[in-house]
């Protein structure tokens, strides 16, 4: 990893900060970007790399961003699309602008960030992009149907662009994690569901990179891909009687969840 060029979205928080922080220990250059660009700076600052402002629904401010980094840090030799967010609720309770805004960061943010960054990497005939799904993403959660079919897109988006691009030297991979204990996660009731923290799933990304054959796709953790394979070819009576213990069913601590929301709602209004 040392000497690297490694961006990370959605950065200043979460998954993004333990990617970008693991990175930096590993001796890559990182750049994050993020919403709350005064919080990318500061974040950046801790590990010496690079923070600026990023919205993954503009164009302009993607291609901004990315512009940024090469021209401060240099080609850039893997993107990490980590930027994401989750509405907690049934699909009809939930508003039309809360379904665009999950579909336009989870899924748009991630096809903006691929198409921008990919020409140069197939150019260079080498480059790496990590696209940060969930296990939502094989195994859809009742509660969460609108950030479940994002996740989807983006595993499917994942495989079908790592084939276009076999022999180019660029790799493709969808990491899968399953809750994690993150300000995303907070309030939701997660019974019988496995919780990673953060630095868990930085390792994997980690590794991913590192690998000179990346997987096309890696849960986490691991022991979750049988479950997802036996979820997917059960009865229906068998899945149905499994959603009845989805984590997002149990109800949700708005209390908890306050300040999470407080941050989405400044997102809506942008």
């Amino acid at each position: 990893m040392r000497g690297r060029v490694v961006v990370v979205t959605g950065g200043a928080r979460g998954i993004g900060l333990a990617i970008a922080s693991a990175a930096a220990r590993a001796g890559a250059r990182v750049a994050i970007g993020d919403l709350d660009a005064d919080l990318a700076a500061q974040r950046a600052r801790d590990f010496g790399g690079l923070g600026l402002l990023l919205d993954v629904r503009d164009e302009a401010s993607f291609a901004a961003f990315l512009g940024r980094v090469e021209a401060d840090l240099g080609p850039i030799d893997a993107l990490v699309n980590n930027a994401g967010v989750a509405v907690a609720g049934d699909f009809l309770a939930t508003s039309a602008d809360e379904h665009r805004l999950q579909l336009e960061v989870n899924l748009g943010g991630v096809e903006r960030g691929m198409r921008l960054a990919l020409p140069a990497m197939v150019g260079r005939g080498e480059g790496r992009v990590v696209n940060i799904a969930s296990a939502a993403g094989r195994i859809p959660a009742p509660a969460a149907g609108v950030y479940s079919a994002t996740k989807h897109a983006v595993v499917g988006l994942t495989e079908a662009v790592r084939f276009e691009l076999r022999g180019t030297g660029v790799h493709l991979t969808a990491v899968l994690p399953t809750f994690v204990r993150t300000e995303m996660a907070a309030g939701l009731a997660l019974r019988l569901l496995p919780k990673v923290d953060p630095q868990r799933v930085a390792n994997v990304v980690l590794r991913v990179l590192r690998r000179r054959q990346p997987p096309a796709s890696v849960m986490v953790p691991r022991w979750l891909r049988p479950i997802a394979v036996l979820d997917s070819v059960s009865p229906r009576w068998v899945r149905d009687l499994a959603r009845r213990f989805t984590p997002v069913n149990g109800g949700v601590d708005r209390a908890a969840r306050a300040p999470y929301e407080a941050r989405l709602s400044r997102q809506l209004d942008r």
